[in-house]
């Protein structure tokens, strides 16, 4: 799957913060229910018009932001 086709970001929705496409969903606010214990099918359920192909982007794209992140250590300056 590529996460391209479904997330977006555009400084005119929701201040540029990655969404699902066509909605202002964000990633964040996916990841957020998720780290609160709502699984894929309560998200479904709360927000109907999503797919699960969505919610899958969004993990995808978190992970992929993650991946290319790079630490800095301050305590070594």
């Amino acid at each position: 799957m590529n996460y391209r086709e479904r997330i977006v970001a555009d400084h005119q929705i929701m201040l540029g913060k990655p969404v699902i496409k066509g909605t202002r969903i964000t990633v964040e606010l996916l990841l957020r229910k998720m780290s609160e214990g709502a699984t894929i099918p309560d998200l479904l359920k709360m927000y109907p018009h999503l797919q699960e192909a969505d919610v899958l982007a969004a993990l995808m794209y978190a992970s992929d932001l993650m991946a290319n992140e790079e630490m800095i250590d301050l305590s070594a300056a």
